[in-house]
């Protein structure tokens, strides 16, 4: 029987710094060095590098130390020691780059259709206090940040929330959609970031800008059915959904200890974009356009809205935060859809 091939190297017993000199060969399971051994399972085996010295760590704290790598390599695939499946895809480029790759497609993978799953599901079994409470927090950041008291009197508000009051009376006297048990609409002043606009928080909370009023002082029926897809917005629960897949990261420890500070940084910015998804705006689009005729509303002013508002914004680049342009479906698409009987 051939001898086992032998390799020279330090070892140190883990008490002291001192290396003492030794000769290391294997014999079927177990690794000798000098005149003391330890079984093979009980070793922690090095990971074979492009350089660097190899160590074997030994039970009890002890180590065996290489200075030539080369040489421990050598020795190593001679006593039938070969490189781990591990190992090899790692000294190997193509596999580096394949798993590079790979990891790649499972992130967008998950994002694209695991990140929704995931969000469904928790939206579904986060309650409603829950929900109320995060739309309160973030109305309050976006308040001084983003949003200024309404310039509107306490009667022009009035007279906006009596119309909205008396649609939605009519509309459920006829039996249209069923409406959110809890909503409240909050006048703002959006200033030049956000100019004519209206968003849904979670919760509830539905904030609409002077501007938007403004400009469309004289189309009312156009303003319930701005309200009305806003209102989709807090049916569906896409506020929520929106603001827990941006805060993807630390939704996790924002439920599991009630601290929102970090969901709630970008949040508010998230939410004044309209950044929607092109489904939930046409899942919004259907709702406010079937509460609004159904509360008496003629929803095809809604293409005197848009056009005013191209106008308004000639450039996309002018306001990354107009209600009808980013995510939201196309404005020709949406005043046919509007305009649809």
């Amino acid at each position: 029987m051939a001898e086992a091939p032998r390799l020279n190297g330090d070892w140190f017993d883990g008490r002291s710094g001192r290396a003492r000199p030794v000769e290391v060969w294997l014999d079927g399971k177990t690794l000798h060095f000098g005149d003391h051994s330890a079984p093979l399972a009980g070793l922690t085996w090095p990971e074979r590098q492009r350089h660097g010295q190899r160590q074997v760590l030994l039970p009890g704290g002890g180590l065996l130390s290489f200075a030539d790598a080369a040489a421990f390599d050598t020795w190593a695939r001679a006593s039938g020691q070969g490189d781990s499946a591990v190992v090899r895809w790692q000294q190997s480029w193509r596999l580096a780059l394949l798993s590079l790759v790979l990891l790649v497609a499972a992130l967008a993978a998950g994002y694209r259709w695991g990140l929704p799953w995931a969000v469904d599901n928790l939206v579904d079994a986060l309650p409603g206090r829950v929900e109320q409470a995060l739309g309160e927090h973030l109305l309050g950041s976006l308040d001084g940040e983003w949003l200024e008291p309404s310039r509107l009197t306490p009667a022009q508000q009035r007279a906006w929330q009596d119309r909205w009051s008396g649609m939605l009376q009519r509309a459920r006297r006829e039996g249209g959609v069923a409406v959110p048990e809890r909503f409240e609409i909050h006048f703002r002043d959006g200033g030049k970031a956000l100019g004519p606009n209206a968003f849904a928080l979670p919760g509830g909370d539905i904030v609409i800008t002077d501007a938007l009023l403004e400009l469309l002082a004289d189309e009312p029926d156009a303003v319930m059915t701005v309200l009305a897809h806003e209102l989709g917005h807090v049916q569906h629960r896409h506020g929520l959904r929106l603001v827990l897949r941006a805060g993807a990261i630390s939704v996790v420890a924002s439920v599991v200890v009630g601290d929102f500070s970090t969901l709630l940084a970008a949040a508010p910015a998230v939410l004044a974009s309209n950044a929607y998804s092109r489904d939930n705006e046409r899942e919004a689009d259907l709702y406010g356009r079937t509460l609004a005729r159904a509360g008496g509303a003629d929803t095809s002013r809604m293409a005197v809205f848009f056009e005013r508002l191209a106008k308004k914004h000639a450039g996309v680049g002018d306001s990354p935060v107009a209600i009808a342009i980013s995510t939201h479906p196309a404005d020709a698409e949406r005043v046919a859809f509007f305009s649809q009987r």
